[in-house]
């Protein structure tokens, strides 16, 4: 503006030797070179043939500076004719960024866009020093009150300029002392212990910071009054606080004057406003009794507990307010509970948005919200934890959003973000008997976007050659029954996967029917057959009473041959919040599988499974999961007069990253038991490291997520980092002790002992990636036999738990 009052001075003078107006006959205007003649000819409120005067060469200069092209703007006269001199405001060539670290360059192009700088546009002195304030006054709020934010203007030909922004961010502030004037009931450490910055914060301590930064403080003293209002005093206060820089701007003083108050006890609540006959149930949900100190916590869960009720009831945006009543002689409150419902909602539409791959319907059918009814808000939340268990999106979320021309109705967007559905399971690992291993297959959970599970499986490692081909149809009807089948040919050696020598060359199918009970348990049933050709028959003690019951079935090459007809029944209960990397919630499953009557074996085998996970933050960052197996076998019935044993290779074994880390795959367990006839007629007993596994199991496992630091939030959805303990016992329930000379019991212990369990620790990381799980872990044995093998790194891809 001061630009504009002289210009008009100047025009006044310049006019001033013919005072009179004059006729403009001719307009001219010098100085264009990037804004076009016709566009300021059409600003000018003076046309040819008009009378111009002192007044009218002020209006030309107001109505010119209002295009903000121009930084010099004069009205001259020559003759009849008016010309009109302007200077050309400068455009932007470049804008480049030199010495800044807290704010990225990504950050500070998207502000400089806000304000109208980019590369381009007209450059504008004051919105530079604008910025340049604002960006100084970040620095300040972070607590570096040595910044300085300095624009360089560097002119180009043409009328251009480039931008060069200079930062001297300086060093952060540190918190030399905290202090608190007032506080009588909680000394300055139990107050202290509520704040996030802190003046000694340990170097283990990762929570607390030394560094000044305003909004943190703003939090700390929001952190400071919940601690107040959680035990009662209704009327704390911070008066004031003051906050001292000394004056190398190094360390800062924040001083806080708190007034506590007297602590007040809940006389009674009382409900008011639109309760819908729901008083009693309301009342039943106080947290506390009468007498208890007032907790602004469990105020605020009770009025949160009032919305979920309300909001499974239709009432979407409920206000539910608590307003206290104090008697100041007593100290006592009266708490008054108001609850306004608003309009009952219904949902119009469900949408998905997001599903690249997937078809709607797949996603469809996962909805308990159904359309055109009230919106209940728990339905809602369990059509996202339902989407979520599919494992066919990274991320899940939903919004409720308001039609535009009604009050009673809303839309549902689920938007959904598609993961790697398919995965490529390869698995790399070293064992100091198996050698270099490989494991390579292909599976498509989300086939064509449909929902179906295909699978071509193919495994070739030094011990295994498998093929299998699978199918699952998990919605064959509305009703949620499954039908999936799989067919399968495998050739397995036993002495290069770190078991007792022996060979099985097997086929077979099965099918398997899956049945919902409700939203949590989901019941399967199964029929197989399978045919086995096992060669190389092992001789260890443990097996002998197995293959003399199974003579008959054996050839006259050695080889056993076997066919057998097996049903299954299992039951799963899955409360996860997720599918893959879930933070909160149980997993349970029994499996129970038997031989049908006439099979050449007669065995059964059953094995419960358990996950909970314990979510130890808010956000849910740090979690605990404990995970456990319990499995059995043994044969039933008689075959000849002579009873019918579990199958030596239907045996549990521990050991690998499935089941015990830090030892081999499968090393873990009873060692095979040989007895040497060769020079005496009663023998005596040789143990071996070679693992035969038993016919009984029991897992557990410890273990506390944590989030991986240094990652963006983005990043980290997708990776797990956790400490575990291991533990894990293998034994066979038919083994006998006493079967051995005591000479030779310091050679084995007792295989039949479940009390003989292995422990390991260590660190894993898991990482989604987009050819499937990736899973390194790192873990040591503190509780060993001889016999078993330690494997300190695993790595494997295409499992995770």
């Amino acid at each position: 503006m001061k630009n504009i009052v002289l210009m008009v001075l100047f025009a006044t003078s310049v006019l001033a030797d013919n005072a009179e107006s004059f006729v403009v006959q001719d307009i001219r205007i010098e100085g264009l070179h990037r804004v076009q003649f016709d566009e300021v000819i059409s600003k000018i409120p003076i046309q040819i043939g008009a009378n111009i005067n002192v007044q009218d060469a002020a209006n030309i200069i107001r109505s010119l500076y209002a295009l903000g092209d121009f930084e010099d703007i004069k009205v001259l006269r020559d003759n009849n004719a008016l010309i009109i001199l302007v200077k050309e405001r400068p455009t932007i060539a470049s804008i480049s960024f030199l010495g800044n670290k807290v704010i990225k360059e990504e950050q500070l192009r998207y502000s400089l866009d806000t304000f109208g700088v980019r590369v381009g546009a007209v450059l504008e002195q004051a919105t530079l020093s604008n910025i340049e304030k604002e960006v100084e006054d970040f620095y300040y709020s972070v607590g570096k009150y040595n910044a300085t934010v300095e624009v360089v203007v560097k002119p180009l030909s043409y009328n251009r300029s480039d931008l060069t922004f200079v930062f001297e961010e300086g060093l952060s502030a540190k918190i030399q002392q905290i202090n608190f004037i007032g506080n009588e009931i909680f000394s300055d450490k139990e107050l202290l212990s509520q704040f996030k910055l802190n003046s000694n914060a340990s170097w283990w301590n990762f929570l607390s910071d030394n560094t000044y930064q305003k909004r943190v403080l703003v939090s700390d003293i929001e952190a400071l009054k919940s601690f107040y209002l959680d035990r009662g005093y209704l009327k704390f206060q911070v008066n004031s606080v003051q906050v001292s820089i000394s004056p190398d701007k190094k360390g800062v003083y924040i001083t806080l004057w708190l007034n506590e108050g007297s602590p007040y006890v809940v006389k009674d609540v009382k409900f008011q406003g639109a309760l819908l006959g729901r008083e009693e149930e309301f009342q039943t949900m106080v947290p506390f009794e009468k007498g208890e100190y007032y907790n602004s916590s469990l105020v605020t869960r009770l009025e949160e507990d009032i919305k979920r009720i309300l909001g499974e009831v239709g009432y979407a945006y409920p206000q539910v307010s608590t307003v206290p009543e104090f008697d100041s002689q007593t100290d006592e409150v009266s708490l008054i509970v108001s609850v306004q419902t608003g309009n009952r909602i219904y949902v119009r539409n469900i949408h998905f948005i997001g599903n690249h791959l997937t078809k709607d319907e797949v996603l469809r059918r996962e909805m308990r919200q159904m359309e055109g009814s009230w919106l209940d808000a728990k339905l809602v939340d369990m059509g996202k934890i339902r989407l979520n268990r599919l494992g066919f999106f990274e991320s899940v979320n939903v919004q409720i959003v308001r039609v535009s021309d009604s009050e009673d109705q809303v839309d549902l967007v689920y938007s959904v973000k598609e993961a790697n559905s398919g995965s490529i399971n390869l698995g790399v690992g070293y064992g100091t008997e198996s050698g270099l291993s490989f494991q390579i297959g292909l599976q498509q959970n989300n086939f064509l976007g449909s929902g179906n599970r295909v699978g071509v499986n193919a495994m070739i490692n030094d011990y295994q050659k498998n093929i299998t081909l699978d199918y699952r149809d998990p919605f064959l009807n509305l009703d949620g029954i499954s039908l999936g089948g799989k067919i399968f040919y495998n050739e397995f050696e036993a002495f290069e996967a770190g078991i007792v020598d022996y060979t099985n060359e097997s086929y077979g199918a099965n099918f398997t029917w899956g049945f919902p009970f409700n939203e949590l348990n989901f019941f399967e049933f199964g029929m197989g057959y399978i045919h086995s050709r096992i060669g190389d028959l092992p001789s260890y003690f443990q097996v002998e009473q197995f293959l003399v019951s199974q003579a008959g079935h054996i050839d006259s090459y050695g080889s056993l041959n076997i066919n057998d007809f097996d049903i299954n029944i299992s039951w799963t209960r899955n409360k996860l919040n997720s599918t893959y990397f879930p933070t909160s919630g149980n997993y349970q499953r029994i499996f129970y599988k038997m031989t049908l009557p006439g099979s050449d074996i007669q065995y059964f085998k059953v094995q419960y499974d358990i996950r909970q996970y314990i979510p130890l933050s808010r956000g849910q960052e740090f979690a605990f999961l404990m995970r456990g197996r319990i499995g059995y076998g043994n044969g039933y019935g008689e075959t000849d007069g002579q009873d019918n044993l579990f199958p030596f290779y239907e045996n549990y074994y521990a050991g690998g990253f499935t089941t015990l880390r830090g030892f081999s795959s499968n090393s873990v367990g009873p060692k095979a038991v040989y007895r040497d006839y060769s020079n005496s007629n009663n023998g005596f007993d040789i143990s071996t490291n070679d693992s035969v596994g038993g016919n009984a199991i029991a897992l557990a496992s410890l273990e506390l997520i944590v989030p991986m630091p240094f990652i963006s939030t983005e990043i980290r959805n997708q990776v797990r980092t956790s400490v575990f303990i291991d533990a894990a016992s293998v034994w066979d329930t038919e083994f006998d002790y006493r079967d051995f000379g005591a000479d030779h019991g310091n050679q084995y212990y007792d295989y039949s002992d479940p009390l003989s369990y292995r422990v390991s620790y260590g660190a894993s990381l898991q990482w989604m990636s987009p050819i499937g799980p990736l899973v390194f872990s790192l873990a040591k044995p503190i509780r060993i036999y001889e016999s078993d093998d330690k494997e300190f790194f695993t790595f494997t891809i295409g499992k995770a738990f």
